[in-house]
């Protein structure tokens, strides 16, 4: 010990490692900075552990921490790992100030960008706000447990059991975020396999699926029959919604950039679709009926136009002609599976047309990968022949 003095470690200028002895040595860099470091061996490999620089320790602060540090050893303990423990703590410390609404502003302040829709962000504060935050929104991040996450979702995991496991999965993710950041440590009270798995019942049985209901195909001319005699541009817009097989929000939100009447193409943005794809909907001689008489109507860059201005027609526009004409037990959606059901019971049409059709994606990651094509013109003769049967109960396959 004690090969160093104060007037050496002063003067000294040379690049290089400076032993005081028992572990302890001043560094020096080229540019003449000087700190003390701490070397020791933990099996078998050698480790420096950096203890702070000359203008913060003198040689006597130095020779203190190297004897702390030389105590740590001869407790088995691993200075490094000791120091980064003490950090941590420090910093879990500093984040109790940090409350879970904190941390979920900031969550959704970092992936909004990645969401479709404005709707979806309103979603997730909207969720967390009504069911999380009252249980522990103003609570450290740290403090949030099992418990308490048990708390906001026992109420509703029966009840309203899609809402839970959105809320579930909200609540995980923002305590992963946290973790990450280093506001947290341990295991994620929300994690679903192996933790809350135990405590609640699976959705499958507490809630059966429902799924949109549906009109049977062999009923869906008899339907477009009453359908005619109505008019206006929410009829429009479930007519042209049935004839495409498309989604409502993907009508409702089409404009005329899209449409390419010439080709008699629908070109849909990747971003306004579902699984993030562009896709390309073939437009039958009835669909362009129907776009022709919109486009004499035309109030706005919008196919379906709302009332108010520069606005499309509201998605809920279509749910209300349904049930103006008694035929609330429907969704629009369902007209869907009403498409699917009869390319599948009464078309010679393969499988992937049809679900082409519906921009449907392919759960084979490998087949989708190798998958090149859209089946456009294959699809196009499918959209007229379920355009035909539509409108007059004609179906090539039952001929």
């Amino acid at each position: 010990m004690a090969k160093l003095n104060a007037l050496q470690v002063s003067r000294l200028q040379e690049k290089g490692l400076y032993n005081d002895g028992d572990g302890l040595y001043l560094r020096v860099t080229e540019q003449g900075t000087k700190s003390w470091m701490f070397r020791y061996r933990i099996d078998g490999k050698l480790r420096d552990h950096g203890l702070g620089s000359l203008k913060t320790l003198t040689l006597a602060d130095a020779r203190e921490a190297a004897k702390e540090c030389r105590k740590m050893r001869l407790a088995g303990l691993d200075p490094i790992k000791e120091k980064e423990k003490l950090r941590a703590a420090v910093r879990l410390e500093a984040a109790r100030a940090i409350s879970f609404q904190d941390c979920a502003d900031a969550y959704i302040k970092a992936h909004k960008a990645s969401w479709k829709n404005e709707k979806h962000q309103a979603q997730w504060g909207s969720t967390l706000k009504t069911y999380a935050y009252p249980v522990f929104g103003d609570l450290s991040v740290a403090d949030v447990d099992v418990t308490l996450v048990m708390k906001a979702l026992e109420p509703i995991w029966t009840e309203k059991s899609e809402t839970a496991a959105r809320l579930r999965g909200r609540i995980e993710r923002v305590l992963d975020w946290a973790k990450v950041s280093g506001y947290r440590e341990g295991e994620n009270p929300a994690r679903w396999r192996g933790n809350l798995s135990h405590l609640l019942p699976a959705r499958s049985k507490v809630k059966r699926v429902e799924h949109h209901k549906a009109l049977p195909y062999k009923e869906l001319p008899e339907f477009w029959k009453e359908l005619a005699k109505h008019s206006g541009t929410a009829i429009q817009a479930l007519r042209f919604t049935i004839l495409t097989a498309a989604r409502t929000g993907e009508v409702i939100g089409a404009t005329w950039d899209e449409i390419d009447l010439e080709e008699k193409v629908w070109t849909i943005p990747a971003e306004r679709m579902k699984a993030g794809s562009e896709h390309r909907v073939p437009l039958t001689p009835a669909v362009v009926t129907i776009l022709n008489a919109m486009k004499k109507e035309k109030r706005n860059n919008y196919v379906f136009p709302g009332l108010k201005k520069n606005k499309p027609l509201s998605n809920m526009s279509l749910l209300k002609v349904l049930k103006d004409m008694e035929r609330g037990g429907l969704t629009v959606h369902g007209f869907r599976s009403t498409f699917r059901d009869w390319a599948a019971e009464t078309t010679n049409f393969p499988r992937e047309v049809a679900e082409a059709a519906l921009a449907h994606t392919l759960d084979n990651k490998v087949e989708a990968a190798y998958r090149r094509t859209d089946f456009f013109e294959k699809r196009r003769e499918l959209m007229e022949e379920w355009a035909v049967f539509t409108e007059t109960n004609n179906s090539p396959k039952a001929d």
